[in-house]
């Protein structure tokens, strides 16, 4: 698998959901499940929210295995087992290994699809995407078992998917379990919502962040990362994969010689991400601009830098560039300028060398002298 182009519900570099080994941080969402189902009234459509990266992917895998694996608690007879306190499955179980193939024919998997005309990956999920559904059932419901959907991510599901989607929640077929992840479920059709559980997962502390990028095995500060990430696994993952901690810091080295600016530096950074190919890498650093402008205007307003630095020397920097409350109102309408300039300039092909250092240019330029 590991030559394959990733999955649209995988981070590339990184280990697909399905394979994540442990779920770390979000004991209350599994709680939840646990007692839903230990109590004997488990519902058929469950929507897993919470911000990008936190686990929400990793837990409907979870949890799919866990369906799959584990007798119903209401079986009873002479056999039955205790009630389960977590949602562990073991690796070696007939289920986990069917799930870790790809070839458990009572688990499903809806993402968006390529578009046999363009060979393309779509940006949507379609209707067809979710009336295959309709066929799945059917085949899997011979031997009476549980039948587990993952809809990753509901949140791009054009129209007539949801409304398909919909239809599926108001008739659901038996001993059938949906899970939908959503990054932000006030965007999904208010009657889907209605119709599921919600689990709410949270994002990470630095502790918890550590150990979760452990059991990824990627290295990285811990605390940076989840500074940067804003305590999300999954974009601390893209960060340290990406070198995220790197240019940030270059940022920052870059924002401590302003108002002056070092601009043979600046060149080199706005020349790296120009790149061909560098896409991704170019987008990532208008994040980063975006998030030490943002960090600037919130040392300005409340009068002390971050209490976690996310790269060397970052609190005096900040200090020294926002040491007012109206130089945080400052970069603040900065911030926005930059944002506004720089999603227009990527969907519109501006040269990305000159969009870059334009945008430092402009940063140097507020710089207080």
């Amino acid at each position: 698998m590991s030559d394959e182009a990733p999955h649209p519900d995988q981070l590339s570099g990184a280990l697909h959901p399905r394979d994540t080994p442990a779920l770390i941080g979000q004991a209350g969402a599994e709680a939840g499940f646990l007692d839903a189902w230990n109590s004997g009234k488990l519902h058929h459509a469950w929507l897993l929210s919470g911000p990008r990266g936190v686990g929400k992917a990793t837990l409907a895998w979870r949890i799919a295995r866990f369906v799959l694996a584990t007798p119903d608690p209401d079986a009873g007879g002479m056999f039955a087992t205790p009630a389960p306190d977590s949602l562990d499955i073991d690796a070696d179980h007939p289920v986990a290994r069917r799930v870790a193939s790809g070839g458990e024919g009572a688990l499903k998997s809806v993402t968006r699809s390529v578009n046999p005309e363009t060979k393309r990956m779509r940006k949507q999920i379609v209707v067809d995407d979710i009336r295959a559904l309709n066929g799945f059932f059917q085949m899997s419901a011979a031997d009476g078992g549980r039948r587990v959907v993952i809809i990753d991510d509901a949140d791009v599901m054009n129209v007539n998917a949801a409304n398909a989607l919909l239809k599926m929640l108001e008739e659901p077929p038996a001993r059938a379990i949906l899970l939908l992840i959503s990054h932000q479920p006030s965007g999904l059709l208010p009657t889907i919502r209605s119709r599921c559980r919600t689990l709410r997962l949270g994002t990470l502390d630095p502790e918890q962040m550590a150990a979760a990028l452990s059991a990824s095995g990627v290295d990285g500060d811990p605390a940076a990362l989840a500074e940067l990430s804003g305590g999300s696994v999954g974009g601390a993952l893209r960060l340290s994969l990406m070198g995220g901690l790197q240019i940030y810091a270059e940022l920052i080295d870059l924002l401590s010689s302003m108002p002056r600016m070092d601009r043979a530096r600046a060149i080199k950074l706005a020349e790296a991400a120009a790149q061909r190919g560098a896409e991704e890498k170019l987008t990532l650093l208008f994040t980063l601009i975006d998030l030490m402008l943002a960090r600037l205007a919130r040392t300005g307003a409340t009068g002390a830098p971050p209490a976690v630095e996310a790269a060397r020397g970052e609190a005096q920097t900040l200090a020294r560039l926002a040491p007012t409350a109206q130089q945080g109102r400052v970069w603040a309408n900065l911030a926005q300028q930059v944002s506004d300039r720089a999603q227009h300039g990527l969907a519109v092909n501006l040269d990305p060398a000159a969009l870059v250092l334009d945008t430092l240019l402009k940063i140097a330029e507020n710089a207080p002298r």
